[in-house]
């Protein structure tokens, strides 16, 4: 398929437009979890497909919300299965930015290998070029993966970020931008230091990359306060945002708020207490008030 150009419009809302990116991205193995959340239980589905209709039914409650607005929020990221799916007759993709105003991402790794030298890469992306070739062809602008680092490894993160970039390239060739995630275990026992080493080979990775190449990147919240700043700055990056990782709502909005020009990319902390047998009513003002928290978290 023929690389196509950047939307520069979407390119500059996501660089400099004030707001986070909202992750409705859990995917086959979390998506159980995420339905019990909302109060969906697993007696109510019986296979995937039903899953997956439930699943779709409470993004697009989320989506379709008033509160779910391009006031506060620059960016959505889908789950493939989300990305096939319509939105009152259109691609959610499509209804996202042509009706919201919203950029769309789409998560494209197929979960974690196990553990290895204080990581977990991503296991192969076996169907990655047909992926984005679709992703493309659904007009969306962006891309998500996630590895995991659990402890301070110098050879581990390494290898974490090297990866994350030679996939990250893949994308950008195709005329996507890459979120690249090298997530740090908020429980890890060397949280700070592993974000030393991390960091240090993302600006490794940055250094390597052809001049007309842009990623984003997808960061635990640091335990030094604005400890990303020069990659927050760096040319090559469009934006970095910060995933909740286990913490609580309140939990982080108050540390992403003390790290500056770091935004948001929240899925548990987004819809946490939302509820299906929530009336509409009750459903959008709360969905209304959490917009509101972390957005407030987001523009420091």
């Amino acid at each position: 398929m023929e690389n196509r150009p950047l939307n520069t419009v979407q390119l500059n809302r996501m660089h400099s437009g004030k707001g986070f990116i909202a992750a409705l991205d859990q995917s086959g193995g979390s998506t159980p979890k995420a339905l019990a959340e909302y109060g969906v239980l697993e007696n109510s589905f019986t296979n995937d497909e039903e899953m997956y209709t439930l699943v779709h039914k409470m993004r697009t409650r989320i989506i379709k919300s008033p509160a779910f607005n391009s006031e506060y929020i620059l960016g959505a990221i889908l789950f493939e299965n989300t990305m096939d799916r319509k939105i009152d007759g259109q691609w959610t993709a499509d209804y996202l930015w042509e009706k919201k105003n919203i950029v769309p991402f789409l998560k494209v790794d197929k979960g974690l290998a196990d553990l290895a030298n204080g990581v977990q890469l991503m296991k192969p992306i076996s169907n990655l070029d047909e992926l984005l070739d679709r992703a493309v062809e659904r007009n969306v602008f962006g891309t998500k993966m996630r590895s995991v680092i659990k402890e301070a490894n110098a050879t581990g993160i390494q290898e974490v970020v090297a990866q994350q970039f030679e996939v990250g390239k893949q994308i950008f060739a195709k005329g996507l931008i890459p979120i690249i995630e090298p997530e740090v275990d908020i429980y890890s026992a060397d949280k700070e230091k592993s974000e030393e080493i991390l960091k240090e080979e993302i600006k490794k990775q940055l250094g390597l990359l052809d001049k007309d190449v842009k990623v984003m990147l997808k960061l635990s919240i640091p335990t030094v306060n604005d400890f990303y700043k020069e990659l927050i700055s760096d040319p090559y990056v469009v934006r970095v945002v910060a995933l909740s990782g286990g913490y609580s709502k309140e939990d982080a909005n108050q540390k992403l708020a003390q790290n500056h020009g770091l935004i948001a990319s929240f899925s548990r902390a987004l819809s946490e207490g939302l509820a299906a047998g929530q009336s509409d009513e009750d459903f959008n003002n709360k969905l209304d008030i959490t917009i509101r928290a972390i957005y407030e978290a987001s523009i420091t």
